[in-house]
C-alpha cells in the first residue's frame, strides 16, 4: 500500500503545474460539472458545499474566513487529483482527514493553503519536528485571499505552488546550522553536540541572546569568526534595543562577551547553549531520543520553511516562496 501511495503522490508532482491551472479555473466557475460528483460525495453528509452553487454560477464564492478557504483549495484539490491525475491510473476514491492525522490519507499528503501571510498552524509531537521535518509530503498552495478578501464577493486565486518532501517541512536556518554540528560532531564530542542539537530543536529566535548563539552556532567550525561575532555582539545588542525601543537585560550581552575569555571557544558556547535551555524550559526540553539522534546523523536537514513556537506549529512558508528570514 505504502507503493501505491507513493506512486500516486508521484503523479501529483508530476502534474503539479496542471493542477494549480485546473483549480483556477474551478475558482472561477469553469469546468466544475466533471468535480461536481466528488464533491458531493466528499463533502459533509454527501451534500454539496454550502459555497458550490455561488461558484457554478457566477465564479466566485461568498465571503468566507480563513479557515474555511482553506477547505475550498482542499476540496477542489482532492476532486480534481481523483478525476484528472489519478483516472486510469489508479481506481480509487479519495477521502479527506478522517481524523487520520493527514489531510488526503489514500496520498499520505498534507495541504497547506495559507494567503500571503504565508502562515499556517498545525499540531506537533515534538521539537524535533523542527529539524527532522514531517512524516508526510505537503502540497502547498498560496492563495491571494489576503488581498482579495476587502472586495467581496470573493475572487480566489491560487499564485504560488509548491511540492514539499516532508523533510523539508522543517525550519531552514536551524537545519542549516544543524548540519554544521553534525560535521563537528568528531571535534567537539557526542555530548556537546547532543547539546546543540537540543538548543537548536527548543529555540526562540526572538530572544535576542538564543539569536546569537544561533549566529555563533553556524560558525561553529570557524574560531576567528566565532571571536569576530562575538566583538561584533555590543553593536548588534544596542542596535536591537533601539528598534525594539525596549531595554534589554545587560545580563544578556554580558553573556555573549565572556565567552572572548574562553578557550576554545566552541565549547564555552555549548554550554551558553545549555543554559540558555535550562533557564527558559527548565525540564520540559528533552534530548534527542536514540531513534531521532540517529535520524539526526543521517537525515537530508534541508529544511525550507521557518517553523516557530506558537500554541501549534508556526509554519512560515514565504521563507521558501519570498525568501523571508526564516
Amino acid at each position: 500500500m505504502a507503493d501505491i501511495k507513493k506512486s500516486r503522490r508521484n503523479f501529483v508532482k508530476e502534474d503539479l503545474a496542471n493542477i494549480v491551472e485546473r483549480l483556477n479555473l474551478y475558482l472561477k466557475g469553469k469546468g466544475l460539472a466533471k468535480i461536481k460528483p466528488i464533491l458531493k460525495r466528499i463533502g459533509r453528509n454527501h451534500e454539496l458545499p454550502h459555497w458550490f452553487n455561488q461558484l457554478e454560477k457566477k465564479g466566485t464564492l461568498p465571503n468566507l474566513d480563513g479557515k474555511t478557504v482553506g477547505s475550498v483549495v482542499e476540496m477542489l484539490f482532492v476532486a480534481d487529483v481523483e478525476a484528472e491525475v489519478l483516472i486510469g491510473r489508479f481506481k480509487t476514491e479519495l477521502r479527506i482527514n478522517p481524523a487520520s492525522g493527514v489531510d488526503v490519507p489514500d496520498l499520505d499528503l498534507g495541504i497547506k493553503s495559507p494567503s500571503e501571510n504565508w502562515c499556517t498552524s498545525e499540531p506537533f509531537s515534538n521539537a524535533y519536528e523542527r529539524l527532522l521535518g514531517s512524516e508526510y509530503d505537503v502540497v502547498a498552495l498560496i492563495t491571494n485571499y489576503q488581498s482579495v478578501k476587502k472586495k467581496p464577493p470573493l475572487k480566489l486565486q491560487l499564485i504560488y505552488h509548491n511540492y514539499f518532501k516532508g523533510y523539508q517541512i522543517a525550519d531552514k536556518g536551524l537545519c542549516k546550522r544543524a548540519v554544521k554540528v553534525r560535521t563537528a560532531i568528531e571535534s567537539i564530542g557526542e555530548t556537546p553536540a547532543k547539546k546543540i542539537i537540543r538548543f537548536l530543536a527548543y529555540a526562540n529566535q526572538a530572544d535576542w541572546l538564543c539569536k546569537r548563539i544561533l549566529d555563533l552556532i553556524e560558525n561553529l567550525n570557524d574560531e576567528q569568526s566565532l571571536n569576530a561575532l562575538i566583538e561584533k555582539s555590543r553593536v548588534d545588542f544596542n542596535k536591537r534595543q533601539k528598534v525594539t525601543k525596549r531595554e534589554m537585560p545587560l545580563e544578556y550581552l554580558e553573556k555573549i562577551e565572556s565567552l572572548r575569555k574562553e578557550v576554545p571557544v566552541a565549547r564555552a558556547l555549548v554550554s551558553l547553549a545549555d543554559d540558555w535551555i535550562v533557564e527558559n524550559w527548565r525540564d520540559s526540553a528533552q534530548y534527542p531520543n536514540a531513534d531521532q539522534w540517529s535520524r539526526l546523523q543521517t537525515a537530508p536537514l534541508d529544511g525550507q520553511l521557518g517553523v516557530s513556537f506558537a500554541l501549534q506549529w508556526r509554519y512560515n512558508f514565504g521563507v521558501y516562496f519570498k525568501n523571508l528570514d526564516e
